[in-house]
């Protein structure tokens, strides 16, 4: 038996329904439930089959409409199951009349037609998904069902946006490709998170009110300027290429940005992107196509001023170029530092090499420096003046040079010498310098004539530094003691800055804030200065500093009865903070010397074997049982007093050195050694001290011997010697140890005629003024090289 095909009135149901299924079609005239034979098709009627098409007229048909539905399932009610959607995509279609009989579609896609009218919509009331795109609409033209939430009328003709107050549920609108001038109408959308209105002919963006967006898109308009989007914080990507904008501003307050896209524009200048480097989310940012790219190191530049980014450009932004944005544009005061002091050394190897005479005193000790380090205007630069001016035998004042103008008061060649920059820079060219540092617009620099002018004078330098400088000191040979000189009390800083009358407010906003780098580094970095005083009061931090420096000299023992202890200042603190007591400094410097020996790469055998000997040598020297490293050179044939006493009586001298004691086990014994050292060497410049000097390498006098008989023969036998001061003691914690100028003066002649018993060997020529003047140390009598001259060697 044969079933006639469905009348028009009847929908055809696709083929794969079972016999038997109930199936709603869609429309109130349709039967509840119908029961289909399996063999009925769905691909349109007999004539369709036998090749004899319907005329096109545009009109949309019942066949048709069967062919294209799909997803089927319950219902919008869930009472009944219903075909859900309809795509009906390129037939040219201009009525869709038909379609208001099919209530319960919730998706309708009717693209690349050219449909018209879309009243059909309004009767649709459980409809979520409109797509009319590619299609000759003019207008809405129709009642928006209750819970539409997606639209989709791009590519349409659509010139004038009239109020969508009834799209309260409206999530997304797509409006590409159609000729709006203006944004309107959309203040009632409170659900709208994404709309599009790319390619219209928009130039003012306003209209959005305080629109819930997350995403918006106005690519390929005309607009001039970013305003009126400031209130949309909730905004997430934002598109605005093809436009004609030059400025960024305006997008500040968008805190939850992401996404930026800024290509085809006007933006020449990377600076505009300061109006969003404040943005903490952004992360994708795109400026292809802009003369900004026409910029050297644009890339590097926008990745420093955005360093949140991880898309520039459509390409990755990597770790290597955020790295390299930072050490170009804003170095970290450590890669200051070391390039600095890679560029000095790199100048003075293409200099002739030379013998300084700040490395002459001894090879295996440091030439001794103070360096008093502290924020612009502490009173560095008084208190270091005033310390070299009492503490004279010990200290000379190192002057530095400065691109600056003398400011009221100071004097060219006492406080700095004043040169020109292009002056400056031919001395870094020429290898002058150990290290430079650029602060507030000003060149300054440590020369190394002035720290060799000063060494050829058997003293240490003083010199006083900013943060910058002492980074970059580190990174040298030399080992000074660095006093950090901090205030405390912000605002009598404050004032000490405003009274001097010579800064602008923004150079004073600057020290005041440089005053917690000072503070931070020496908390994160114990044991980083040897000691930090508060500078409050010049007056109570000068006398601090002499303390400090008497105890670096070991001249305490005079104004402490001899016993060697003193009392730590109340303002002066080591270690990682502003209240630690003296103990704790000590154990933040072996700690800090730990770690420093755990991170450094293992010695060979040959290294152990040699740093054990020099340190067997050491504690020799201090013990008295030989002369110290510094001395051996020179003493190869001299004799001890108790030697040259030996002599006149007949008798063998006494052994030079006794057999070596046990090394040294750790750091905190070798700082007690080296304080023991800075003693010893007091009592060699005739302090009342006890114990054999570095000079007198016997262990001391013997039983029936005077001390002051002993002394004064030695200073007979020795003749007048003015030895360089002793630096560093190698093998400290944190580095060398400061130590005083070792002066021995001419013994008085004696008042009687000198008989045979007080006759002595003649003095060794290299202990006498002519035999040191030979290796370049200054001696009483031996007149010093003239400034500039210097012993010329082999090159390395």
């Amino acid at each position: 038996m044969s079933v006639s095909p469905p009348s028009s009135h009847m929908p055809v149901v696709p083929a794969d329904v079972t016999l038997g299924s109930q199936v709603s079609v869609g429309y109130p005239h349709a039967p509840s439930a119908l029961q289909v034979p399996a063999s009925i098709t769905t691909r349109g009627s007999e004539e369709e089959e036998e090749g004899n098409p319907k005329e096109d007229d545009g009109e949309l048909t019942e066949e048709e409409v069967s062919g294209c539905l799909y997803d089927l399932g319950p219902s919008a009610t869930g009472l009944e199951c219903t075909y859900r959607s309809l795509s009906i995509p390129g037939r040219n279609l201009t009525d869709i009349s038909l379609l208001h009989n099919y209530v319960h579609l919730q998706r309708l896609e009717v693209p690349h037609n050219k449909i018209k009218d879309l009243s059909c919509v309004s009767h649709m009331p459980y409809l979520l998904f409109l797509d009319a795109s590619h299609n000759e609409i003019s207008q809405f033209g129709f009642h928006p069902p209750k819970n539409l939430k997606e639209v989709d009328f791009s590519y349409n003709q659509m010139s004038e946006m009239k109020a969508l107050s009834a799209y309260s549920s409206l999530c997304r609108l797509n409006l590409d490709h159609n000729s709006f001038r203006e944004i309107r109408g959309l203040e009632m959308c409170s659900s709208l998170t994404h709309l599009s209105l790319a390619h219209n002919r928009i130039y003012q963006l306003k209209g959005l009110g305080k629109l819930p967006l997350r995403e918006l898109c106005l690519r390929g308009n005309h607009i001039r300027k970013i305003e009126n989007i400031e209130k949309i914080w909730t905004l997430q990507t934002l598109d605005l290429s093809s436009n004609k904008i030059q400025s960024l501003s305006g997008l500040q307050n968008l805190h939850l940005l992401g996404s930026l896209n800024l290509e085809n524009n006007m933006v020449s200048d990377i600076k505009e992107a300061k109006h969003i480097h404040d943005l903490p989310l952004l992360r994708e940012l795109n400026l292809q196509r802009n003369p900004v790219q026409d910029e050297a190191d644009y890339r590097l530049a926008a990745v420093f001023l955005l360093q949140q980014l991880s898309l520039l450009d459509q390409r990755d932004v990597m770790a290597e170029e955020k790295v390299s944005a930072v050490n170009k544009y804003d170095p970290p005061p450590e890669v200051t530092a070391a390039r600095d002091h890679m560029m000095h050394a790199v100048f003075q190897l293409r200099q002739p090499q030379v013998i300084f005479d700040s490395t002459l005193p001894s090879l295996n000790t440091p030439y001794p420096m103070l360096v008093l380090a502290g924020p612009q205007a502490c009173g560095k630069r008084e208190l270091a003046h005033r310390l070299c001016q009492e503490f004279n035998q010990f200290f000379a004042y190192g002057i530095c040079h400065t691109t600056r103008g003398p400011y009221f008061g100071e004097e060219d060649g006492s406080d700095y010498h004043y040169v020109s920059e292009e002056q400056f820079h031919d001395m870094i060219r020429a290898g002058k310098f150990i290290q430079t540092i650029q602060y507030a617009g000003h060149w300054y620099g440590l020369s190394r004539e002035a720290i060799e002018e000063v060494a050829r004078e058997g003293l240490a330098c003083c010199v006083h530094m900013e943060l910058e400088g002492v980074l970059s000191l580190k990174s040298t040979y030399f080992e000074p003691r660095y006093v950090l000189l901090v205030p405390t009390d912000q605002e009598k800083y404050g004032n000490r800055l405003r009274r001097r009358a010579l800064y602008t407010r923004e150079q004073m906003d600057s020290a005041l804030s440089r005053v917690d780098a000072y503070v931070r580094l020496n908390r994160e970095h114990p044991g980083y200065f040897d000691n930090v005083i508060t500078c409050d009061d010049t007056v109570e931090a000068y006398k601090t500093l002499c303390q400090v420096v008497r105890e670096y000299l070991g001249l305490e023992e005079e104004q402490g009865g001899g016993d060697g202890t003193s009392a730590m200042p109340e303002n002066t603190f080591t270690g990682d903070s502003l209240k630690d007591t003296r103990e704790q400094s000590d154990l933040s410097r072996n700690l800090y010397g730990k770690v420093q020996q755990r991170l450094a790469p293992p010695r060979s055998p040959a290294e152990v074997a040699s740093q054990q000997k020099r340190r067997q040598l050491f504690r020799e020297a201090l013990t008295g049982k030989s002369p110290g490293a510094y001395t051996q050179p020179l003493n190869r044939v001299s004799l001890s007093a108790s030697g040259s006493m030996a002599l006149q009586a007949g008798q063998d001298p006494a052994p030079l050195s006794s057999p070596p004691p046990e090394p040294i086990e750790n750091s905190s014994s070798q700082e007690s050694r080296g304080s023991s050292a800075l003693s010893s060497l007091r009592d060699s410049m005739g302090g009342p001290g006890k114990g054999a000097g570095p000079d007198l390498p016997g262990p001391g006098p013997g039983p029936g011997h005077d001390q002051d008989s002993l002394r004064v023969s030695a200073h007979r036998s020795h003749g007048l010697r003015l030895l360089p001061p002793a630096g560093l003691i190698p093998g400290g914690p944190i580095g060398g140890r400061l130590g005083p100028p070792r002066i021995q003066r001419q013994a008085r002649p004696p008042a009687h005629p000198v008989g045979p018993q007080d006759r002595h060997p003649e003095p060794d020529p290299a202990l006498t003024g002519e035999g040191a003047g030979k290796r370049g140390l200054p001696t009483a009598g031996y007149t010093p090289p003239r400034k500039g001259s210097r012993a010329n060697i082999s090159p390395i």
